[in-house]
């Protein structure tokens, strides 16, 4: 089996078409069809069922698939570990981050990374923090920067670099804001703007809310924490933000409950030899941690 005919397999199977996947390898159909039969030919059994414009995995095909993940980062890790000797810190360090990382904690950490080693090519993905955990997992990301999750799977090394205190927000003229102190229970009479529901940050929050007995009255939802201060702003309901969000347009509510706060941090795979563009970025991810313990961040 010939990596180049793995990699069209995979691209098929998670794309759900030929098409797509000839998009995303830069491979014209024909080609990517023609490495499935190479592929089918040297396992003497079909990869897919054709049916209509639908393609789907027959069970030789399901077979292979967790297989053929584990082949080709058996082959990356090689050539990293065979890159690494060499002491060079160039190549190619792909690096998953979630929006609001990406826009205020990751800024000064990659323009001093880029600037100490401009050979460097940054593979940069902006997703969902659950996306990013499965595509470490998967070793299709070297890093990822996300918030973390309550219980990690153990594959993963999880190190937490910073602490985001989140506070209870609404917009000035909200009925809330006229208020004194609250307790949790009096916010439940009163829609909320919060985080999708399969996030770790609602997860946290519904933990907060169950444990006292109460049901969350979630109006509207968006995994976009810029967007979640808009609606806040305009009135559409309260909500949990960082409180670098919060600044200028919200006011803080004062609620009688212990401070919520959610971990961002790195991970990496165990298993996975990481190239040394990979290492120095965890060098400046760690001295952030060492800085931000400094300073007493919460």
């Amino acid at each position: 089996m010939d990596t180049q005919s793995l990699q069209a397999f995979l691209a098929v199977a998670d794309t759900g078409s030929f098409s797509r996947a000839a998009e995303q390898l830069h491979l014209t159909q024909p080609a990517v069809s023609k490495r499935i039969a190479v592929l089918e030919g040297q396992i003497d059994a079909r990869l897919f069922d054709r049916i209509g414009r639908k393609v789907a995995l027959t069970e030789a095909g399901r077979l292979l698939l967790p297989r053929a993940r584990q082949i080709l980062v058996m082959v990356d890790d090689s050539r990293r570990a065979l890159g690494n000797l060499e002491g060079h810190v160039a190549g190619s360090l792909t690096l998953a981050t979630s929006h609001h990382i990406g826009l205020h904690r990751l800024p000064p950490l990659l323009k001093a990374y880029t600037g100490q080693h401009p050979e460097v090519r940054l593979d940069l993905h902006f997703l969902d923090s659950e996306q990013a955990y499965q595509g470490v997992l998967d070793g299709e990301l070297e890093i990822a920067v996300v918030t973390l999750a309550p219980h990690p799977d153990a594959q993963l090394e999880v190190v937490p670099v910073w602490i985001d205190r989140l506070c209870f927000v609404c917009a000035p003229d909200h009925p809330l804001a006229g208020r004194g102190r609250l307790a949790l229970h009096e916010l439940c009479d009163f829609d909320a703007v919060l985080p999708g529901p399969m996030t770790f940050t609602r997860g946290l929050i519904e933990g907060r809310f169950a444990a006292a007995g109460l049901t969350l009255p979630v109006a509207l939802s968006t995994n976009y924490l810029e967007t979640l201060k808009m609606m806040t702003a305009i009135g559409l309901g309260w909500s949990l933000l960082p409180e670098g969000l919060v600044a200028g347009e919200l006011h803080v509510l004062a609620v009688d409950h212990p401070p919520i706060q959610r971990p961002l941090g790195y991970l990496v795979h165990r298993s996975r030899t990481l190239s040394n563009a990979a290492r120095a970025m965890l060098s400046l991810l760690d001295q952030a941690r060492e800085d931000a313990a400094r300073d007493g961040e919460h």
